[in-house]
């Protein structure tokens, strides 16, 4: 049986930690494994009981007090290196939304997400995948769009890979690739692995981000559909 996903959750406010907690432990594939209000808390609870918590997955507010969400991210990832981190948070501020990314976050949503799509954003990150939220998404790739690219033939991204970077800007993985774009799965890996390559970058948010900044990315059509 498959171990259920363990959690960390950082959140300052006490009703919303406490909601969140309380459905997530309602899944058995999920288990929470410590909350804390503060990312000074966490951390330095990490290192005082690094085997009791270790978690698969955090859920990171960013807006917290004292160090916040953004400025912990890389203290997280050195403790935790295998660890997942999806940002949960308020905010929508393109600033805050890109630094994110370009820091490792392997997801963003907002607290307007309802536990449902939190709860497939934390099963699609640990399936390899990412996830933003649908506003989120819609504006990062709105953005990336209008914006005419960039003649730097290091960066420039083939028509297929630009196909493949907006998928995986909508949160799909590898094989939901493979199936929409009616191509092998290995095909879609390759493909990931020199869009990671070229814009240097390790995973999907990041190479959106790095798009974005960069303005490599050209007013496209939509990707062609599954052949019935």
């Amino acid at each position: 049986m498959k171990s259920p996903i363990r959690v960390l959750l950082v959140e300052d406010h006490p009703g919303y930690r406490e909601v969140i907690t309380r459905a997530l432990k309602r899944d058995p594939g999920i288990t929470v494994v410590s909350q804390f209000g503060t990312a000074e808390i966490a951390l330095r609870s990490l290192q005082d009981q690094p085997s009791k918590i270790r978690p698969d997955l955090i859920l990171l507010d960013l807006n917290l007090p004292g160090i916040s969400g953004l400025d912990a991210m890389p203290a997280f990832r050195d403790a935790l290196p295998a660890a997942k981190i999806i940002i949960l948070t308020q905010s929508d501020r393109e600033a805050d939304i890109l630094n994110a990314i370009s820091l490792g976050a392997n997801g963003y949503l907002l607290k307007s997400s309802t536990v449902a799509q939190i709860k497939a954003a934390i099963q699609t990150v640990m399936d390899g995948g990412a996830s933003l939220d649908p506003a989120v998404a819609k504006y990062l790739l709105n953005s990336l769009q209008s914006l005419l690219p960039q003649h730097n033939q290091k960066t420039k991204l083939s028509e297929r890979e630009l196909e493949i970077l907006t998928l995986l800007g909508e949160g799909l993985l590898k094989k939901e690739i493979s199936g929409r774009l009616n191509i092998e799965v290995t095909t879609v890996a390759y493909h990931v692995k020199h869009i990671y390559e070229k814009l240097q970058v390790q995973n999907a948010p990041a190479a959106i981000a790095k798009a974005y900044q960069s303005g490599i990315y050209p007013t496209m059509s939509p990707p062609p559909k599954k052949s019935p």
